[in-house]
């Protein structure tokens, strides 16, 4: 099994046709072409539905791809029946984006977008939890079952099917933790990068919980970073709800007070959310600690016992 994303995934890319959704299109064209799935079946860009984009000069597709004006179209579309998007479309627009999607039915929508202003995700995130649709992101690396669907600018080769899901805040972490997990021999099952601003759609409780209740999920990875307090929540939530094996890394040790560091919502204000603070909580909660990120795979290989 898996979660949000995987075999039943039909998805739309919103901004298909502009630089970067056209490179990653082509990413994860090649990378379904590799596992025999076709799970990226339709474009949207207004005003050029109707035409098959092939990619441009230098990304090339290995197949056209319809492209549409609207996701509305997508949904109807007896052929396509789209139910999962992912939005590259410029920060002044990728709101409106979300909410053309979640009004259109799409089911999971997935943000790459960075830079959008706080107060129009204020609107966009009630907007998809009034339609009931689930949000991951904004400026997210997005979420990958790994031989089933990547939907996202992951790198696909780290990625290795298995048995452990990974819940993170940052990109880059994403990767390196996947990857010392690959090397110990252990796959994923689903890995989400939730996004680093103020503002997401998905918080670690929302993925804790999907994970929860996946069967082929033996254990979870959760990479946090300084700044609010989702990740104590989150652990307070897996001491008394989350029975499989946990473990734990929060990036932001050194950084120091006032300063933002990375991520919008990488920042420690009023001596709250630090590393330090965040450490103490998932101790608490029983969760194993990787004290550096290189050691993941080393210390989720001892939480299972192996």
């Amino acid at each position: 099994m898996s979660i949000l994303v995987g075999k039943e995934t039909r998805l739309v890319v919103q901004g298909i046709t502009g630089g970067e959704g056209t490179f990653h299109s082509s990413q994860m064209l090649e990378y379904g072409k590799q596992f025999g799935v076709d799970y990226l079946v339709a474009g949207v860009t207004p005003g050029k539905g109707g035409m098959m984009y092939e990619g441009n000069e230098k990304d090339r597709f290995n197949r056209p791809i319809p492209i549409f004006n609207t996701v509305a179209e997508t949904v109807r579309d007896k052929k396509i029946k789209a139910n999962t998007s992912i939005i590259y479309v410029p920060a002044a627009f990728a709101a409106d984006a979300i909410m053309e999607a979640a009004d259109a039915g799409i089911e999971v929508i997935i943000c790459i977008t960075e830079g959008i202003p706080v107060a129009d995700m204020m609107k966009a995130y009630a907007f998809v939890r009034q339609k009931g649709a689930t949000l991951i992101g904004p400026n997210c690396p997005g979420v990958i079952t790994p031989e089933e669907a990547k939907v996202g600018i992951m790198p696909g080769f780290i990625f290795k099917k298995g048995n452990v899901g990974l819940i993170s805040r940052s990109g880059t972490l994403t990767y390196e933790a996947v990857s010392q997990l690959t090397k110990a021999g252990l796959g994923q099952t689903t890995c989400v990068g939730i996004g680093g601003d103020p503002i997401i759609g998905t918080k670690f409780i929302d993925a804790i919980k999907m994970f929860a209740k996946d069967k082929d999920t033996e254990a979870l990875v959760m990479i946090g970073e300084i700044g609010g307090s989702a990740e104590e929540e989150a652990a307070a939530y897996i001491k008394k709800n989350f029975k499989k094996p946990v473990v734990g890394f929060i990036a932001g040790s050194t950084a120091p007070p006032g300063r933002r560091m990375g991520h919008a919502g990488a920042i420690v204000s009023g001596g709250k959310g630090t590393a330090q603070e965040k450490f103490a909580a998932m101790k608490k909660a029983g969760i194993h600690i990787a004290e550096n990120p290189a050691h993941i795979g080393e210390v989720m290989l001892q939480a299972l016992g192996r």
